[in-house]
């Protein structure tokens, strides 16, 4: 069967056999955008994160069928080296990764809530970033979430987002 998807602004029309193939696998296999990682399979930790009309996924247990006809952002879409969003700048900024796996997840999810929760407090980023680290880098996460909401706004960052 042939699905139709606009990945990072581009039409993709994908073969797939199967129409509840997750959308991480066409993502990484079919489109070869490898910057989605697979962690659990199970949508527990987020890695996989992306968005879907702006709204965060799971993509290893989104079927393909589901995504049909819909906008797609991966981590390659989300800004370029040169112009980054202001969340991959933020990450920058504050140093977040350690191993860097769930990273693009993170920072998808971050974009997602940036949309919702323009200027997100310590309680909204709790209720809405729920992927797992393994490397434990919460606290420089929260930093560059808040930074991430300053450099949007473009307002300065309070001296409560430089702790």
């Amino acid at each position: 069967m042939k699905i139709q998807l606009i990945v990072n602004g581009t039409p993709q029309l994908v073969q797939i056999e199967d129409e509840m193939t997750p959308l991480l696998w066409v993502i990484r296999d079919v489109l070869d955008q490898k910057g989605t990682k697979f962690g659990c399979g199970k949508a527990a930790c987020g890695a996989c994160t992306l968005l879907v009309d702006d709204q965060a996924v799971r993509s290893c247990s989104y079927p393909i069928k589901f995504a049909e006809g819909k906008s797609i952002t991966t981590i390659e879409g989300l800004g370029t080296k040169e112009n980054p969003h202001p969340v991959q700048q933020a990450w920058i900024e504050e140093v977040v990764p350690q191993c860097g796996y769930c990273q693009p997840g993170f920072m998808m999810a971050t974009a997602a809530l940036l949309k919702k929760v323009p200027k997100p407090t310590d309680e909204d980023i709790d209720n809405n970033i729920i992927n797992v680290c393994r490397c434990g880098t919460y606290y420089r996460m929260r930093k560059a979430i808040h930074r991430a909401a300053a450099l949007s706004s473009e307002l300065p960052i309070t001296e409560q987002e430089k702790e």
